[in-house]
This record gives structure tokens, sequence and C-alpha cells, in this order.
């Protein structure tokens, strides 16, 4: 899941080398943290949330197979 989301922001970005994804699991949960450049930041999170919403959706769809709940915060 990790590489799905790094993927996905470094196409989106003007600077893909400041995208940091950190993963964090718990017994139920798996909580990835985004961290772009703050001038990238309108570009992940887009109008009213909406390219924001469709990461955690293509996120959510792709952690259908596991058991885990997966959380996709973006700072």
């Amino acid at each position: 899941m990790k590489e799905l989301v790094e993927i996905i922001a470094k196409s989106l970005v003007d600077a893909p080398d400041q995208v940091v994804v950190t993963e964090t699991t718990d017994e139920d949960t798996v909580t990835l943290e985004l961290t772009v450049a703050p001038e990238d930041m309108g570009k992940v999170i887009g109008k009213s949330g909406r390219i924001a919403k469709a990461i955690r959706t293509v996120v959510k769809a792709a952690a259908s197979n596991s058991e885990k709940k997966v959380i996709v915060d973006i700072k």
C-alpha cells in the first residue's frame, strides 16, 4: 500500500523528491501518512478534497483483500 500511495502522489506533485509516506501498523489498521512539500499540498488535496478522496478510494480498493483497515492521512 505504501508504494501505491507514493507512486500516485509523486505523479501529482512538482517536487516528487519531497514525497514521504510513513506506514504505521496497529492490530487491525494500517495508517499511511503522506507528507508533501507545502506548495504541492493543494495538488494532492484537490478542489473540495476530490483528489484526496480518490487516493483514499483507490487504496481502500487495493486493501480489500486484507483484513486490515487502511487509513490515508495527508499532512
